[in-house]
C-alpha cells in the first residue's frame, strides 16, 4: 500500500516541506529513518540503490550514504545529527559530497513524526536550498524515496 495524503509545499522559494501519511506506527517509521539496514533500503529515487551506508544516530553524530543511479553515477551524501527526539524527531544537516569527498551546499532537514490511529503523518521541511532548481530536484527525489518508503513499510 502506497502513502496517503502526499502533500508538497513550497513554504519559500527555497524551502521544501513534504508531508505523508504512512500505514505503519510511529516508532516503525522513526526506527527505518535511524538504522542503517533499513534506511538503505528505501534510500534513493525511483530505481537507485544505495551501495554505502553508515549511521552513527546520535546528537553531533555523522551518516554518509551512497546513492547509485540507473546509469552508474554514484551520488555521496552525508550530514549531521543536530537533533534526536524518539520517536518524534529528527534535524540534521544534508550536503551532497564534491569530488573529494568534502560537503557542497549545506542545508537543514527536519523531519517529524505524528501518531494518528497507528498510521504515521510524516512532515519533512529542508532549507535554504541554493536556487529553485535544487529545491525542485530535492522534491522529486526525497518524494520518490518517501514511495519506496511507503511500499518498505507495508513489507516489514
Amino acid at each position: 500500500m502506497v502513502a496517503k495524503d502526499r502533500e508538497t509545499i513550497a513554504t519559500s522559494e527555497r524551502e521544501l516541506t513534504i508531508t505523508r501519511v504512512f500505514n505503519a506506527p510511529r516508532s516503525l517509521v522513526f526506527k527505518v529513518w535511524t538504522q542503517p539496514e533499513h534506511f538503505s533500503r528505501w534510500l534513493g529515487p525511483k530505481d537507485f540503490t544505495t551501495i554505502g551506508c553508515q549511521m552513527n544516530v546520535q546528537v553531533g553524530g555523522m551518516y554518509r550514504a551512497c546513492i547509485r543511479s540507473p546509469e552508474g553515477n554514484d551520488h555521496w551524501m552525508q550530514g549531521v545529527y543536530r537533533e534526536i527526539t524518539e520517536p518524534e524527531r529528527l534535524v540534521f544537516t544534508f550536503a551532497w559530497e564534491d569530488e573529494n569527498n568534502q560537503p557542497k551546499h549545506e542545508t537543514l532537514v527536519t523531519v517529524t513524526f505524528e501518531e494518528h490511529d497507528n498510521k504515521t503523518l510524516m512532515t519533512f521541511q529542508q532549507a535554504i536550498f541554493e536556487s529553485i532548481e535544487s529545491r525542485d530536484s530535492h522534491n522529486t527525489g526525497w518524494s520518490e524515496c518517501f514511495d519506496r518508503l511507503a511500499t518498505y513499510l507495508t513489507a516489514l
